[in-house]
């Protein structure tokens, strides 16, 4: 950070001694174009100067044309002449000058590792063109024994990023991905490892997903009383047999876990006369409510009923919106 220096006892205003100062760090490039100078709390303690003389030198910046504001963001140097050119009568960048920002930041580290601007522009060319084209096909995929895991991510996906996602087991990923130029491949980080050997020679980029962490549902089963019974509904078959796992070293043997995917019926129906508590992801909860209501008349008292709104992490949404585009 470069030091201004104030001399109290010079005949030159302390004001036109920091004005000095600071245009001729923008002059001499230690502050370049995009630098966001020092805030005016940073520079009183600096200076020693009041803060309202600070932001008179900086409104005399800004009307000599040395620095602009930006509101909630800083005061920020602007480009000169050749500088700025045309592109900043581009309303793109009037509307997200910050963003503008960061192009520039990152065009400067490029040049600066020694690319030539022509090297640069291909590099980012490159990038958007991949990701656009990655982003035109969203592949899901899981093993075939786990394929209700796939559907799960295939519903929560569409609904969340509202555009088509296709299902894909694992063991026709290969071929799949052989027919098609780019794509972008969804899976669970449980698999993730032998995806990524499957899609790396591939024109593709792979993105794993982190699944919903269930920290409402396993506080709730926490305090269930002893030797209750609980019942887990999904139509992944890996969460039922985590679920009985994590479960057991949970609770040990004080609870009776009870599991089964919607299409088995025979399990299904056992589970609603039996248990106290049925735990279901958002598409079993229709099949489990309906058993619910089918068997009313053999059930004492019918099972309390909570419903998992996520299969995927909301971060994990979030993050892959980003990577498509989509934010």
């Amino acid at each position: 950070m470069i030091q201004f220096r104030i001399q109290p006892d010079s005949e030159i205003p302390a004001s036109s001694q920091l004005f000095n100062q600071i245009r001729f760090a923008i002059a001499s490039r230690q502050y370049p174009p995009g630098y966001k100078l020092p805030s005016t709390r940073a520079l009183a303690m600096q200076t020693g100067l009041h803060r309202n003389t600070i932001s008179k030198v900086y409104r005399q910046l800004e009307d000599d044309g040395l620095v602009e504001s930006l509101a909630g963001s800083g005061i920020y140097v602007r480009a000169q002449g050749h500088e700025g050119g045309s592109r900043l009568q581009s309303p793109i960048l009037n509307e997200n000058p910050q963003a503008y920002k960061v192009v520039q930041q990152a065009l400067d580290e490029l040049l600066f590792q020694g690319c030539s601007l022509n090297q640069a522009r291909e590099i980012f060319l490159a990038e958007v063109d991949w990701r656009l084209r990655c982003s035109a096909r969203v592949l899901v995929t899981v093993p075939t024994s786990d394929i209700g895991a796939g559907e799960l991510m295939v519903q929560e996906l569409e609904q969340s990023l509202k555009i088509p996602v296709q299902l894909v087991v694992m063991e026709e990923l290969a071929a799949v991905l052989e027919k098609t130029t780019s794509a972008t491949v969804v899976t669970s980080r449980y698999f993730i490892g032998d995806v990524e050997v499957i899609a790396a020679p591939k024109a593709v980029r792979v993105i794993p997903l982190d699944i919903y962490d269930y920290a409402k549902e396993f506080e709730l089963l926490k305090h269930l009383p002893k030797d209750s019974c609980v019942g887990i509904i999904s139509l992944s078959s890996g969460i039922v047999r985590a679920a009985e796992v994590i479960l057991h070293g949970l609770r040990g043997d004080e609870l009776l876990v009870m599991t089964a995917q919607p299409k088995d019926i025979y399990k299904l129906h056992a589970i609603v006369k039996r248990a106290q508590l049925i735990i279901s992801d958002q598409a079993s909860f229709a099949s489990v409510q309906a058993a619910v209501q089918m068997l009313q008349e053999d059930i004492i008292r019918p099972p309390k009923l909570v419903r998992c709104d996520n299969y995927i992490g909301t971060t994990s949404i979030n993050l892959l919106k980003r990577e498509l585009g989509l934010a």
